[in-house]
């Protein structure tokens, strides 16, 4: 196996640059954007937080991983927002082979990531949904929003089982004649070609089933898992705060109605992040508070999202909402990847939890 490079060495702003230089080019002709992968397969990220025995970097404990993959995802938030969520799906994958792969499959993993191969979790779906035919030798159905289609190598799948659960499949993801991106025609996250993947006559080979029927939903790791997304997010929000502060004039330093909406941001982009390393934390030791946490976080980190950037648009004006310009593609991107499924669903259910009791750290309790 080559050497995995080791990312305390490696510049992190000099992969942030990277990813936002290339960024540009793909916000500007949306595509696969394989050269980013490229850039953060150098610098050490595209296995390190596979199963060690899969190739991945020992950690010294889950509190540590989960706190590197957080700063992880973070940094390439910062790059650009659609590899991000490419990023946090891989991860995403890894983990699951991590928790409920076979000493077989993570031999293949191994095998695969040595080539270079790229994963991806695929579970949104239109009706009536991706199920397994009555031998349970086939699938049948397609995947939405399924970002990096026919980009990525392979992707993690759900399927219905006859009893209901859903089970996870492993599928190759780069067949040209099942990827159709061609629906995804939006204002931001353009190179996350989140298209529609169809599964419809996959034949099922054994070592193509992940785990037992269920264990895909199994909480708190289905739900509290909701903080990888949430760290790619913050770093957005981070990147859009920092060049709002670079884009200000000397007249706007001087007003003090844009330096209270300059504050008013920081604090709540600083907030977010306090959230997201509990909800990280959280997810780490499997606590099951960590549903919670992870829902209120999401929430935070979507308020967080749209004042930075209103006070983007206050603060620069005109200007931040010019093509070709960071704080517009920024805008653009966080606009999208901020709507996800349920969020005041998710909000109202962590109340109700906390309203039972508080679900913050022992001996850090209000009640």
């Amino acid at each position: 196996m080559s050497s995995m490079p080791d990312l305390a060495t490696s510049s992190v702003s000099e992969i942030t640059s990277t990813l936002a230089d290339l960024g540009r080019r793909f916000d500007a002709s949306p595509r696969y954007p394989a050269e980013s992968l490229r850039a953060l397969e150098n610098g050490g990220l595209h296995r390190r937080f596979a199963p060690p025995t899969a190739g991945g970097q020992p950690f010294d404990g889950e509190q540590t991983r989960y706190g590197a993959l957080k700063d992880a995802l973070r940094m390439v938030g910062k790059g650009d927002l659609s590899v991000g969520r490419l990023f946090e799906g891989h991860v995403n994958a890894l983990l699951l082979f991590g928790w409920y792969g076979s000493p077989d499959q993570l031999c293949w993993l191994r095998t695969m990531l040595d080539r270079g191969a790229w994963f991806g979790v695929w579970a949104t779906e239109p009706q009536p949904g991706v199920v397994f035919d009555e031998e349970g030798s086939c699938l049948r159905g397609s995947k939405t929003f399924a970002s990096g289609s026919g980009g990525l190598d392979f992707a993690v799948v759900t399927a219905a089982t006859s009893g209901g659960d859903r089970r996870m499949v492993i599928v190759q993801a780069n067949d040209p004649d099942r990827s159709d991106t061609s629906g995804w025609r939006v204002r931001g996250m353009r190179a996350s070609v989140s298209g529609r993947y169809w599964v419809e006559g996959v034949r099922i080979e054994p070592w193509m089933l992940l785990g037992a029927p269920g264990e895909y939903d199994l909480d708190p790791r289905f739900t509290a898992g909701a903080w990888r997304f949430c760290a790619v997010q913050l770093g957005g929000i981070e990147a859009l705060l920092a060049e709002t502060r670079d884009a200000l004039s000397e007249a706007a330093r001087a007003d003090p109605i844009q330096r209270a909406r300059f504050a008013n941001a920081l604090v709540a982009t600083r907030t977010a992040g306090f959230w997201v390393a509990e909800a990280a934390l959280r997810a780490a030791d499997e606590n099951p508070d960590a549903v919670s946490i992870a829902r209120l976080a999401r929430g935070v980190v979507e308020d967080a999202g749209f004042r930075v950037m209103e006070a983007a648009a206050r603060m620069v004006g005109t200007r931040s909402a010019f093509d070709g310009e960071r704080i517009d593609k920024i805008i653009r991107d966080l606009s999208l990847y901020l709507r996800q499924a349920g969020p005041d669903h998710a909000r109202d259910v962590a109340a109700s939890a906390f309203l039972e009791k508080d679900r913050w750290s022992e001996g850090d309790r209000l009640w």
